[in-house]
């Protein structure tokens, strides 16, 4: 669904006048490691303890206020004057390196780490409360923008692309992915486009606009590093970083950019500024490629006229598709030949023209064993349950990132992402290399590889038929109604599509995930909340993986018990005749 213009409908902010409730509730979704000052608010009162940062003034933290008296009046006085205070605008930037290694004399190797004061992403999170419950009941949004949405991320953008692409080859049509790439986006946007933007795409006027024009008026910097602090200068473009709007903001922002590319009939998802197009090619594949080339020119002029940069270095392109399909349509790509690569990085996760993620597993497995040879020197100072976390952060959660994409590679793919939980497993544990890793895999109750990525992608099924998943997704499953009335109506069975091949049409999400959800026991399927869901699927799961295993405990327990047991009695009676004796 593209963007519906929602031009003269006015946002009065003032109409809407906050209660404690809602600041306490836009509190609590506050980071606090955002922010310049000190720790969150206790319930009740904003009490800010004296063990958090210093604020951009150098003093200390806010003290003890009171919220009816305080916070209220501060919020309430902002949006009904239309004016944001000049302090709540100053942003301290911290810069960190972005891997180590990288030399620190270059700019372009830091990460600015902007942090704001407490009160103004108070401030801006009601506002943005506010802000986005009018978008939903307006309906002005991209459908195919993954970016700072709930319910949206990294994986279902990869997920929604690749049933797309899996469908096409499956067909026998090649399919060109094009990534492309923004430069500093978040940087060097307008401010008057962007009210602009505000006004005629969004609908916003009057006191309303005058808050954000007051909100992105006025903005200053200031660089700290290594104990130093630089003056404070004025920001004159882009969206506030570290800000709470600043992403919804640079939404609004490129909202026209999906017109433009639905004029042409190309398919592209987006996640924040990165941006993925991929058309099925014919035979010739002439038509479009100038066609895809007719569009980049038109992207390029729009986002000059944006104040933004296409960063062409980063453009890369995968064509997709069969070999003998490849070879029998005699592609040409034309001006895009320099972009081809036979695999790309797309939001974290390597993508090769054969859909074997050899790459990607690669480098999850080498990234991962690092980290390992890297713990163990500190190993002897972690506790237990600190080592566990550190384990999840630095290796489960790389296993399980956008790990849905694997549905159906090859079985030594898995195998090699399962030696490093198995590694982790024995790490956690402090057991041998060669020992038995089952056991120890029953005893952490850890899913195996395999069975965590069917898990995911049953889990994204569950939230896409509840509601809490993308549009793009749920619109891809549909359920199961059988041409005679029979008792499968109301088993809540998803509907398979045909399709030619296990690589290709099989893998795809609109088809992998119904056979899944299909093969679950209906007590799973009728479950009606996602903790519960989670629960029974797991435990399903985990009977599954460790069949064997728990059947053979289970027979040595009970062996024990019956063979032992008359051991265990003459013990008893013999101890027994003994003490008697002794006494005696």
């Amino acid at each position: 669904m593209g963007l519906r213009h929602a031009q003269f409908i006015i946002i009065h902010y003032h109409a809407d006048y906050l209660e404690a409730e809602n600041v306490s509730d836009c509190i609590s979704c506050i980071p606090k490691q955002g922010c310049v000052q000190s720790t969150g608010p206790g319930w009740g009162r904003l009490e800010l303890s004296g063990q958090g940062r210093p604020g951009t003034d150098g003093n200390g933290p806010y003290g003890s206020l009171s919220w009816n008296s305080t916070i209220l009046k501060v919020i309430n006085s902002s949006l009904v004057s239309g004016y944001v205070p000049i302090d709540f605008k100053k942003t301290v930037i911290n810069p960190l390196l972005k891997r180590s290694g990288l030399d620190g004399m270059q700019p372009c190797n830091y990460r600015p780490i902007a942090k704001l004061p407490f009160l103004s992403k108070i401030l801006e999170k009601c506002v943005h409360t506010q802000l986005m419950d009018f978008l939903e009941e307006s309906n002005i949004k991209e459908t195919f923008q993954s970016g700072f949405k709930a319910f949206h991320s990294t994986e279902t953008a990869l997920i929604k692309v690749l049933n797309d692409i899996m469908l096409e080859t499956d067909r026998g049509n090649p399919v060109l992915l094009v990534l492309l790439d923004l430069t500093a986006a978040f940087d060097t946007g307008d401010h008057e486009v962007l009210l602009h933007r505000l006004e005629y795409n969004v609908g916003i006027s009057g006191l309303a606009l005058d808050w954000f024009r007051s909100y992105l008026k006025d903005r200053t910097v200031s660089v700290r590093m290594g104990g130093f602090s630089s003056g404070f200068t004025h920001l004159q473009w882009g969206v506030p970083q570290g800000s709470i709007l600043g992403p919804l903001l640079f939404l609004i922002y490129i909202l026209p950019l999906g017109d433009i590319m639905r004029k042409y009939g190309i398919r592209f998802h987006m996640y924040a500024d990165d941006c993925q197009l991929y058309l099925p090619l014919d035979y010739r594949g002439d038509c479009p490629i100038i066609t895809l080339m007719h569009r980049l020119t038109e992207d390029k002029s729009w986002l000059t006229d944006n104040f933004l940069c296409l960063n062409e270095s980063k453009t890369e392109a995968v064509l997709f598709g069969l070999h003998r399909d490849l070879e029998r349509s005699k592609l040409d790509c034309r001006d895009m030949n320099a972009y081809l690569r036979s695999s790309a990085v797309n939001l974290g996760v390597t993508l090769d023209n054969a859909f074997t993620f050899d790459a990607h597993v690669g480098a999850v497995v080498s990234s991962s064993f690092y980290h390992l040879r890297r713990l163990a020197k500190v190993k002897s100072f972690l506790t237990r349950k600190d080592l566990e976390t550190v384990v999840h952060a630095f290796i489960t959660s790389r296993l399980d990132y956008c790990n849905s994409v694997l549905i159906g590679v090859r079985q030594s793919t898995v195998t090699r992402l399962q030696l490093v939980q198995n590694a982790a497993a024995k790490f956690l544990e402090g057991k041998r290399k060669y020992d038995h890793v089952t056991p120890i895999l029953v005893d952490l109750h850890w899913l195996p590889v395999i069975f965590r990525v069917r898990f995911k992608i049953l889990l994204l099924v569950f939230k896409a038929l509840n509601g809490m998943a993308p549009e793009s997704l749920s619109d891809l499953l549909q359920p199961y109604i059988p041409s005679h009335s029979l008792c499968s109506e109301s088993h809540h069975m998803l509907l398979v599509p045909a399709t030619r091949l296990k690589t290709r049409g099989d893998r795809a999400f609109s088809v992998a995930c119904p056979k899944l959800w299909n093969d679950l026991p209906l007590s799973v399927r009728l479950c009606t909340s996602v903790e519960v869901f989670k629960k029974v699927l797991k435990t399903h799961y985990y009977n599954l993986a460790f069949k064997s295993v728990l059947t053979d405990v289970l027979y040595f327990a009970v062996f024990n018990f019956f063979i032992g047991f008359p051991y265990i009695l003459c013990f008893y009676l013999f101890s027994l005749v003994l003490c008697s004796t002794l006494v005696t």
